[in-house]
Protein backbone atom coordinates (compact mmCIF):
# COMPACT_ATOMS: atom_id res chain seq x y z
CA UNK A 1 0.00 0.00 0.00
CA UNK A 2 0.93 3.16 -0.54
CA UNK A 3 2.71 5.93 1.95
CA UNK A 4 0.06 8.26 2.17
CA UNK A 5 2.58 10.49 4.38
CA UNK A 6 5.14 10.53 1.59
CA UNK A 7 1.54 10.96 -1.00
CA UNK A 8 0.13 14.00 1.04
CA UNK A 9 1.86 16.94 -0.98
CA UNK A 10 1.43 15.49 -4.63
CA UNK A 11 -2.17 13.28 -3.54
CA UNK A 12 -4.46 16.41 -4.91
CA UNK A 13 -2.77 16.73 -8.49
CA UNK A 14 -2.50 13.05 -8.86
CA UNK A 15 -5.96 12.14 -8.00
CA UNK A 16 -7.83 13.96 -10.22
CA UNK A 17 -8.02 18.06 -8.02
CA UNK A 18 -10.77 20.05 -7.40
CA UNK A 19 -12.58 18.49 -10.59
CA UNK A 20 -12.94 15.13 -8.92
CA UNK A 21 -13.28 15.98 -5.44
CA UNK A 22 -16.50 17.98 -7.01
CA UNK A 23 -18.15 15.42 -8.25
CA UNK A 24 -17.59 12.98 -4.94
CA UNK A 25 -18.61 15.70 -2.69
CA UNK A 26 -21.59 15.65 -4.84
CA UNK A 27 -22.90 12.18 -5.22
CA UNK A 28 -22.19 11.68 -1.74
CA UNK A 29 -24.66 14.60 0.06
CA UNK A 30 -27.03 13.44 -2.66
CA UNK A 31 -27.35 10.26 -0.60
CA UNK A 32 -27.16 12.45 2.58
CA UNK A 33 -30.98 13.42 4.40
CA UNK A 34 -31.97 17.35 4.52
CA UNK A 35 -31.99 17.40 7.70
CA UNK A 36 -28.36 16.03 8.81
CA UNK A 37 -26.42 18.68 11.09
CA UNK A 38 -23.33 16.57 11.64
CA UNK A 39 -21.04 14.53 9.56
CA UNK A 40 -17.89 12.27 10.20
CA UNK A 41 -15.49 12.55 6.94
CA UNK A 42 -13.19 9.08 7.59
CA UNK A 43 -9.97 8.74 5.45
CA UNK A 44 -10.51 12.31 4.83
CA UNK A 45 -7.01 12.65 3.39
CA UNK A 46 -6.24 16.03 2.41
CA UNK A 47 -9.55 17.52 3.01
CA UNK A 48 -10.46 18.52 -0.60
CA UNK A 49 -13.63 16.19 -0.73
CA UNK A 50 -14.44 16.88 3.03
CA UNK A 51 -14.26 20.78 2.31
CA UNK A 52 -16.90 20.37 -0.50
CA UNK A 53 -18.96 18.31 1.57
CA UNK A 54 -19.13 21.20 4.35
CA UNK A 55 -19.78 24.36 1.12
CA UNK A 56 -22.35 22.01 -0.20
CA UNK A 57 -24.85 22.04 2.82
CA UNK A 58 -25.20 24.75 4.19
CA UNK A 59 -25.76 24.30 8.41
CA UNK A 60 -24.27 20.58 7.90
CA UNK A 61 -21.42 20.64 10.63
CA UNK A 62 -18.30 18.52 9.19
CA UNK A 63 -15.40 16.68 11.06
CA UNK A 64 -12.64 14.96 9.16
CA UNK A 65 -10.64 11.81 10.12
CA UNK A 66 -7.81 10.67 9.13
CA UNK A 67 -4.80 8.68 10.04
CA UNK A 68 -1.75 9.79 8.11
CA UNK A 69 -0.37 13.03 9.99
CA UNK A 70 0.45 14.66 6.75
CA UNK A 71 -2.65 14.23 5.29
CA UNK A 72 -4.76 15.49 8.28
CA UNK A 73 -2.53 18.49 8.08
CA UNK A 74 -3.15 19.54 4.93
CA UNK A 75 -6.53 18.64 5.46
CA UNK A 76 -6.97 21.10 8.91
CA UNK A 77 -5.73 23.91 6.22
CA UNK A 78 -8.47 23.72 4.73
CA UNK A 79 -11.25 23.00 7.39
CA UNK A 80 -9.57 24.80 10.72
CA UNK A 81 -10.19 22.89 13.80
CA UNK A 82 -12.68 20.18 11.95
CA UNK A 83 -9.82 17.96 11.20
CA UNK A 84 -8.32 15.29 13.72
CA UNK A 85 -6.05 11.65 13.96
CA UNK A 86 -7.92 8.67 14.38
CA UNK A 87 -8.09 5.38 13.64
CA UNK A 88 -11.14 4.24 11.34
CA UNK A 89 -11.56 1.14 12.91
CA UNK A 90 -11.30 2.64 16.55
CA UNK A 91 -12.85 5.77 16.37
CA UNK A 92 -12.79 8.26 19.13
CA UNK A 93 -16.87 9.17 19.23
CA UNK A 94 -19.75 8.27 21.54
CA UNK A 95 -22.65 6.43 20.15
CA UNK A 96 -25.21 8.04 17.68
CA UNK A 97 -22.80 11.45 17.33
CA UNK A 98 -23.40 11.27 13.48
CA UNK A 99 -26.57 11.78 11.45
CA UNK A 100 -24.09 10.94 8.67
CA UNK A 101 -20.80 9.50 7.89
CA UNK A 102 -18.75 9.28 4.69
CA UNK A 103 -15.93 7.16 3.54
CA UNK A 104 -14.91 7.46 -0.01
CA UNK A 105 -11.79 5.40 -1.28
CA UNK A 106 -11.21 3.79 2.07
CA UNK A 107 -12.41 0.29 2.13
CA UNK A 108 -10.44 -0.77 -0.13
CA UNK A 109 -7.28 0.16 1.39
CA UNK A 110 -7.89 -2.35 4.27
CA UNK A 111 -6.46 -5.74 3.28
CA UNK A 112 -7.75 -7.29 6.46
CA UNK A 113 -11.62 -7.92 6.25
CA UNK A 114 -11.29 -8.05 9.99
CA UNK A 115 -10.84 -4.14 9.45
CA UNK A 116 -13.39 -3.64 6.74
CA UNK A 117 -16.14 -5.13 9.08
CA UNK A 118 -14.32 -3.38 12.13
CA UNK A 119 -14.96 0.04 10.01
CA UNK A 120 -18.20 -0.36 9.17
CA UNK A 121 -19.44 -1.53 12.42
CA UNK A 122 -17.56 1.59 14.16
CA UNK A 123 -19.82 3.60 11.46
CA UNK A 124 -22.86 1.80 12.19
CA UNK A 125 -22.21 2.69 16.30
CA UNK A 126 -21.65 6.33 15.71
CA UNK A 127 -24.15 6.91 13.86
CA UNK A 128 -27.89 8.31 15.38
CA UNK A 129 -30.56 6.03 15.28
CA UNK A 130 -31.89 7.19 11.30
CA UNK A 131 -28.33 8.12 10.57
CA UNK A 132 -26.98 7.04 7.34
CA UNK A 133 -23.10 5.41 6.21
CA UNK A 134 -22.02 6.48 2.37
CA UNK A 135 -19.27 5.06 1.34
CA UNK A 136 -17.28 4.24 -2.14
CA UNK A 137 -17.88 0.35 -3.12
CA UNK A 138 -15.80 -1.87 -6.04
CA UNK A 139 -12.86 0.79 -7.00
CA UNK A 140 -10.62 -1.59 -8.65
CA UNK A 141 -13.53 -2.64 -10.86
CA UNK A 142 -14.12 0.99 -11.48
CA UNK A 143 -10.60 1.11 -13.37
CA UNK A 144 -11.65 -1.51 -15.82
CA UNK A 145 -13.18 0.74 -18.55
CA UNK A 146 -12.34 -2.19 -21.47
CA UNK A 147 -9.30 0.13 -22.93
CA UNK A 148 -6.16 -1.02 -24.45
CA UNK A 149 -4.34 -0.81 -21.07
CA UNK A 150 -7.03 -3.03 -19.32
CA UNK A 151 -5.97 -5.58 -21.89
CA UNK A 152 -2.44 -4.86 -21.01
CA UNK A 153 -3.15 -5.51 -17.51
CA UNK A 154 -5.22 -8.61 -17.57
CA UNK A 155 -2.77 -11.44 -16.86
CA UNK A 156 -2.19 -9.76 -13.73
CA UNK A 157 -3.02 -11.61 -10.30
CA UNK A 158 -6.63 -10.04 -8.53
CA UNK A 159 -6.96 -10.20 -5.04
CA UNK A 160 -10.52 -10.71 -3.58
CA UNK A 161 -12.47 -6.49 -3.12
CA UNK A 162 -12.21 -5.68 0.39
CA UNK A 163 -14.92 -3.07 -1.16
CA UNK A 164 -17.13 -5.20 -3.00
CA UNK A 165 -20.68 -3.96 -2.90
CA UNK A 166 -22.01 -7.20 -1.72
CA UNK A 167 -19.55 -7.91 1.13
CA UNK A 168 -19.81 -4.11 1.88
CA UNK A 169 -23.51 -4.64 2.10
CA UNK A 170 -23.07 -7.65 4.34
CA UNK A 171 -21.10 -5.85 6.73
CA UNK A 172 -23.66 -3.29 6.93
CA UNK A 173 -26.77 -5.80 7.62
CA UNK A 174 -25.05 -7.28 10.56
CA UNK A 175 -24.48 -4.18 11.87
CA UNK A 176 -27.93 -2.94 11.63
CA UNK A 177 -27.50 -0.72 8.71
CA UNK A 178 -30.00 -1.27 5.64
CA UNK A 179 -29.69 -0.05 1.98
CA UNK A 180 -30.60 3.45 1.42
CA UNK A 181 -29.58 4.51 -2.37
CA UNK A 182 -26.84 3.95 -4.67
CA UNK A 183 -25.50 6.32 -6.73
CA UNK A 184 -21.64 7.29 -9.18
CA UNK A 185 -19.51 9.75 -10.18
CA UNK A 186 -16.93 10.25 -12.92
CA UNK A 187 -13.44 9.98 -11.77
CA UNK A 188 -12.44 13.22 -13.60
CA UNK A 189 -8.96 13.10 -14.54
CA UNK A 190 -8.53 9.51 -14.09
CA UNK A 191 -7.72 8.02 -17.01
CA UNK A 192 -4.47 6.86 -17.07
CA UNK A 193 -2.26 7.00 -20.28
CA UNK A 194 0.37 4.17 -21.11
CA UNK A 195 3.41 6.07 -20.12
CA UNK A 196 1.56 7.61 -16.36
CA UNK A 197 0.44 3.18 -15.95
CA UNK A 198 4.12 2.42 -16.45
CA UNK A 199 5.31 4.98 -13.93
CA UNK A 200 2.45 3.88 -11.03
CA UNK A 201 3.57 0.19 -11.75
CA UNK A 202 7.06 1.00 -11.11
CA UNK A 203 6.80 2.99 -8.09
CA UNK A 204 4.58 0.01 -6.67
CA UNK A 205 0.90 0.91 -7.12
CA UNK A 206 -0.40 -3.02 -7.59
CA UNK A 207 0.26 -4.62 -4.80
CA UNK A 208 0.16 -8.08 -6.89
CA UNK A 209 2.99 -7.29 -9.22
CA UNK A 210 5.74 -6.02 -7.23
CA UNK A 211 8.41 -3.12 -9.31
CA UNK A 212 11.27 -4.99 -10.85
CA UNK A 213 9.17 -8.40 -10.66
CA UNK A 214 9.45 -10.55 -14.29
CA UNK A 215 5.67 -10.01 -14.56
CA UNK A 216 5.90 -6.31 -13.56
CA UNK A 217 8.62 -5.92 -16.55
CA UNK A 218 6.21 -7.96 -19.18
CA UNK A 219 3.49 -5.80 -18.35
CA UNK A 220 5.23 -2.80 -18.44
CA UNK A 221 6.94 -3.59 -21.87
CA UNK A 222 3.41 -3.96 -23.18
CA UNK A 223 2.04 -1.19 -21.98
CA UNK A 224 5.25 0.84 -23.31
CA UNK A 225 4.47 -0.93 -26.81
CA UNK A 226 0.60 0.77 -27.15
CA UNK A 227 0.74 3.70 -29.45
CA UNK A 228 -0.63 7.20 -27.89
CA UNK A 229 1.74 6.70 -25.00
CA UNK A 230 0.69 10.17 -23.10
CA UNK A 231 -3.09 9.67 -24.70
CA UNK A 232 -5.44 9.53 -21.31
CA UNK A 233 -7.69 6.75 -21.64
CA UNK A 234 -11.60 6.96 -20.58
CA UNK A 235 -12.12 7.77 -16.44
CA UNK A 236 -13.34 5.61 -15.08
CA UNK A 237 -16.67 5.72 -12.78
CA UNK A 238 -17.06 5.03 -9.45
CA UNK A 239 -19.52 3.35 -7.65
CA UNK A 240 -21.21 4.69 -4.11
CA UNK A 241 -23.62 3.11 -1.73
CA UNK A 242 -25.61 4.34 0.97
CA UNK A 243 -26.70 2.23 4.38
CA UNK A 244 -29.60 4.01 7.00
CA UNK A 245 -29.79 3.38 11.10
CA UNK A 246 -33.13 2.05 11.51
CA UNK A 247 -34.36 5.58 13.29
CA UNK A 248 -35.67 3.59 16.15
CA UNK A 249 -32.54 1.74 17.11
CA UNK A 250 -30.48 3.29 19.99
CA UNK A 251 -27.46 0.60 19.56
CA UNK A 252 -26.02 -1.37 16.82
CA UNK A 253 -25.47 -4.31 17.62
Amino acid sequence: MLDYDKEADTYDASRGGEARAEAAAGAALGLIPDGARRLLDLACGTGIVTRRLAAGRPGLRVTGADLAPNMARRAAARLPGSILLADSRRLPFTDGTFDAVTSVWLLHLLADPADVRSVVAECARVLRPGGVYVTTVDKAAAHDVGSDIDAVLAPRPHRCAADAADTVAAHAAEHGLHPAGQTSFPGIGQGPSPRRMVADLRRGWFTTMPPGSPLAERVAEGLARLPDQDRPRADPRFAVRAFRKPPGEVRSP
